[in-house]
């Protein structure tokens, strides 16, 4: 399991809560099990959600992969 992460790095994250699909967000904190992620990209249909959490949420540090640029 990957726990390596660096602040500023994209990740893609599970969704959870009233969010309906998986999205991806740049890592602004790390915490012990978590970390304060920024949504970047995001399904329309969670436009609500998203808005209401103001574009940011803490996820699990398990519930995240690194983003491989290609």
């Amino acid at each position: 399991m990957e726990t390596e992460f660096k602040i500023g790095e994209k990740v893609k994250c599970k969704k959870f809560g009233t969010l309906s699909h998986d999205f991806v967000g740049a890592v602004e904190k790390i915490y012990e099990n978590s970390a304060m992620v920024a949504i970047v990209e995001h399904d329309a249909t969670d436009e609500v959600a998203v808005n209401d959490f103001h574009n940011r949420v803490i996820v699990r540090l398990k519930d995240m992969k690194k983003v491989t640029v290609k």
